[in-house]
């Protein structure tokens, strides 16, 4: 599973954006050093590439666990469903993950991430699932475990009858 956490590289995530076709991501956080990442909200691909198109809002690695949020975009810059032009952010990507300057440069995605994103438990039923993304229309769901960990993500092409039917009669055929 490809995890973001609330103060992201700008290079690990240009080079995250470059190399899937994830429509959206679980985002994590350790609340304390003792303490495993747990899931905290999802992005979407779209509001990433709308993130990194603004510069302004990246910040240099703190110690402290929380970016400043100075420059913080509105929601009407970062709520797209169509990306602009996929021939500049496909260069904007590729100078993010190539230039050592992003190595060192942060963003804080906390202000920007979906809190109330739905998760359902490992062991979840399949045909209670299939509902809440009919009923939601959701394009993805965040798997987690009983201590909130991200084991995996549902898409609806996941659920989609016919592959979802084969995959179940290949587990259930006696071996």
């Amino acid at each position: 599973v490809k995890v973001l956490h609330l103060k992201e590289n700008i290079a690990s995530l240009a080079r995250l954006l470059a190399s899937t076709s994830h429509g959206g991501f679980p985002v994590v956080c350790r609340p304390n050093p003792e303490h495993p990442e747990v899931f905290q909200g999802t992005i979407k691909r779209f509001e990433l590439c709308m993130l990194l198109e603004n510069e302004h809002i990246f910040e240099p690695e703190t110690n402290d666990e929380s970016l400043s949020s100075s420059h913080l975009l509105s929601y009407e810059k970062i709520t797209v469903e169509k990306l602009p032009n996929l021939s500049r952010l496909t260069a904007l990507l590729n100078r993010y993950a190539t230039d050592p300057r992003y190595q060192q440069l942060f963003i804080n995605l906390e202000p920007y991430i979906n809190k109330s994103a739905m998760s359902v438990q490992a062991h979840f039923s399949l045909q209670r699932t299939y509902i809440i993304f009919r009923t939601l229309g959701l394009r993805h769901l965040t798997v987690v475990d009983p201590q909130n960990q991200v084991v995996g993500v549902i898409t609806r092409k996941d659920l989609m009858p016919f592959p979802l039917e084969e995959r179940l009669r290949l587990q259930l055929a006696p071996p």
